[in-house]
Parts: structure tokens; sequence; C-alpha cells
């Protein structure tokens, strides 16, 4: 039966990414949604963006915006921007593009990562149970009159958290989740867990609540959403 797999935040964390897409082995079948936040702070924001371009060439594959790829693209309209993006990760991004015997310059970003970032992420995908989005959604508001504020900068919080009024689960990123699991309120799911940090970079099924995770050590767990204590297989 094809699967919804969702994807949370990869920060250029490339070797993450490859051992987590090994270890949940999608088909043809199955649909991919990125949550957003591809670049920066990771050491690989280049080859990231290489293997997700590719990944949408099989046309089973969403990519969310995140607010990374909106200070990034920012990054080019002036030197405030710029260093705004380069406190925030952006000078790791930069350094993935090094070539040899030259600095860092937003000059060795090719079009086709601009192009990426620029046209083909959308700001939300919705199923018929399911919204997916980067970092939150204002409860009482329907998708069209989301602001961009709640859509790639607001927090999710257990303290304040309400349930979207379309009554569907919201999948999210964003958030930090810093002891590496999966965050699970009433009708949400954050799966941001830190994947360029100490934590674990997370792919979810969302119907079935089973959860993939690798980190840039090459190191794979399963769990289950839910569970009290997690009892992890690889």
């Amino acid at each position: 039966m094809p699967r919804t797999l969702a994807i949370g935040d990869i920060h250029g964390c490339l070797t993450a990414l490859d051992t987590l897409l090994g270890f949940v082995q999608p088909t043809n079948e199955d649909l991919l949604v990125f949550l957003g936040d591809y670049v920066d702070r990771g050491p690989d924001t280049k080859g990231v963006l290489d293997r997700l371009i590719e990944l949408k060439k099989t046309g089973r594959a969403i990519f969310m915006r995140g607010n990374h790829e909106i200070m990034m693209l920012g990054a080019k309209e002036g030197s405030d921007d710029f260093r705004f993006w380069t406190n925030f990760g952006g000078l790791e991004a930069l350094e993935s593009y090094v070539r040899p015997g030259q600095g860092t310059s937003l000059e060795f970003v090719p079009y086709e990562h601009w192009y990426f970032l620029d046209h083909t992420v959308p700001e939300t995908f919705e199923t018929e149970t399911h919204i997916f989005v980067h970092a939150n959604l204002h409860p009482d508001r329907p998708l069209p009159e989301q602001s961009t504020d709640s859509l790639h900068w607001e927090a999710i919080s257990p303290d304040v958290h309400r349930p979207h009024v379309s009554g569907k689960t919201m999948i999210c990123g964003h958030t930090e989740q810093r002891e590496g699991l999966p965050l699970v309120l009433e009708k949400a799911v954050c799966i941001d867990t830190w994947a360029y940090g100490e934590g674990w970079l997370t792919c979810l099924d969302v119907e079935r609540g089973t959860f993939w995770q690798a980190n840039e050590l090459g190191t794979t767990r399963k769990g289950v959403l839910g569970l009290r204590e997690q009892h992890f297989s690889d």
C-alpha cells in the first residue's frame, strides 16, 4: 500500500538524508513530503540540494519552503540580508560551494539551486487527512489566509497549541526537538529532531505512525508515535 512519508528539517546533512532514504526504502508509489529547511548549519547544503533536485525528477516528491530557504534567497538582496542569513547558518551553506583556491561567494551557487528554492517549493500541501507545513498554522484561519509568519517562522508549543479549524492533522518541522523524538500534540506532529546537532533526521509514515531516523554518523533507528517509552529497532 502506498505510503505518505514526511521528512523533517535536513539542514545540510547529506549523510543523514542518504542513510535515511536507504533505511526507509521509498518506492515509486510512495509520496515523499519534505518539510523545508534543506539548507544551512549542516556540512553539505550543496549536496542536499543536488539530491533533492534528483528526487524531484521522479515526480513523487513535494518540497515545502522553510524559513532558511527564505533567508538564503533574501541574502541576494543586500548586505544586511546577507549578514542576517550568515548569522543563522548561511556561512556553513556557502562553505559547501567553495571551489579550490577560492573563498566563499553566492556566485558559486548554481542556477538550478536558486530555481529550486524560488520556484518549486510550495507554502503548504494538503491531503484528505493531513496538512503539511514548515513551521505552524494559525488554528482559526483557512490555508489561503495563513500568514508567512505562521507558515515559516512560528514555533509550535504544547502550552498554546490548538488544532487547526479544518480538523486535519498538521505535520510540521521548524521547532527543534532536541531530545530526538517527534513532538506529538492534538492533531499535530513536529518532526524536526535536530539533524544538524546531536539529534536525528526523521521520516514519518503519517497514516501508520511509524517513524525512521538517521544521523550524520550513519546510525539508524525506528520507532512508533505515541509510545511513552520507545524501544527502537534498526
